[in-house]
């Protein structure tokens, strides 16, 4: 169990609450039940805590709130984001829907920054495009494998109307190998090579190795043989490119990202993922 779960799991004293003392504001009542939560375990020491998102949700009179916490955890400094539903007079960390079981949690996402639009990132289309897309993605994703190079397709037939990009959001917990295979793209992109994910999402790799394969050389033997390059394990070993690996994740986890494929259209997460073929 991950860091982040044991902690959510220890501190969640009730899984709905009342609050028990009036506060000045709701986000004010928010923190403090935040606050009691976590001081309720002697091990966890809350550092910061900040209310990072609030969106209201499609349930009347529900809102939800994203909270950013610093904590130090028996000495280790750990941040991580939370979430909470009120409706000013009660607190739950869950919201489902009773008729379809769905979470509210899906509804809550941030605008996505201009600056994630950047040349890095870019693959496909019209930098200049009025229409910006962004995926965030991992190349053993088995739904990513059709998804992605489906979206590129309909990108290059639009191709003066849509800008695309790309981010690496390797699930290394259920695909190890594609940490190689993500390694190898950044350096293959580096290298200037083109295509790379088209090339990389139509490769076929199980005819090669299964998604939970460890063998870095053996993975990437099969990762250059599809870009017809010459990539080493030292090249993909680089602290550089593990860099760009850490600050993808930290852009995917910025935008509240968990598992993929994730798309966002103009600034907005897209949940059905199909209307980029709106997108003409």
């Amino acid at each position: 169990m991950s860091l982040t779960l044991k902690l959510l799991t220890i501190i969640s004293l009730l899984s709905i609450s009342t609050f028990a003392k009036p506060a000045t504001t709701i986000d004010e009542k928010v923190i403090k039940y935040e606050k009691k939560r976590i001081a309720s375990n002697s091990r966890y020491k809350l550092q910061d805590i900040s209310i990072y998102l609030k969106q209201e949700i499609p349930l009347k009179g529900w809102t939800g709130y994203v909270l950013q916490l610093s904590l130090n955890i028996n000495g280790k400094d750990v941040k991580i984001k939370d979430t909470l539903f009120t409706n000013g007079t009660a607190i739950s960390q869950e919201l489902k829907n009773v008729k379809n079981g769905k979470s509210y949690k899906d509804f809550l996402s941030p605008e996505m920054p201009e600056s994630y639009y950047d040349d890095e990132h870019f693959i496909a289309g019209n930098k200049n495009a009025k229409n910006k897309i962004v995926i965030f993605s991992d190349p053993l994703c088995p739904f990513c494998i059709d998804y992605v190079p489906e979206v590129i397709n309909h990108v290059n037939k639009n191709s003066k109307n849509i800008a695309l990009y790309y981010y690496h959001f390797p699930l290394l917990r259920i695909h190890p190998a594609s940490d190689t295979i993500t390694k190898a793209m950044i350096v293959a992109h580096k290298k200037g090579i083109k295509n790379i994910v088209s090339k990389i999402y139509s490769a076929q790799f199980e005819d090669n190795f299964e998604a939970d394969e460890t063998n870095q050389q053996k993975i990437l033997d099969a990762v250059n043989k599809v870009l017809k390059t010459n990539i080493t394990l030292n090249q993909i070993s680089s602290n550089k490119i593990a860099e760009q690996i850490k600050k993808d994740q930290q852009l995917a986890s910025n935008m509240l990202i968990e598992g993929t494929p994730s798309i966002f259209i103009n600034g907005k997460v897209d949940k059905s993922r199909r209307k980029f073929e709106e997108i003409k």
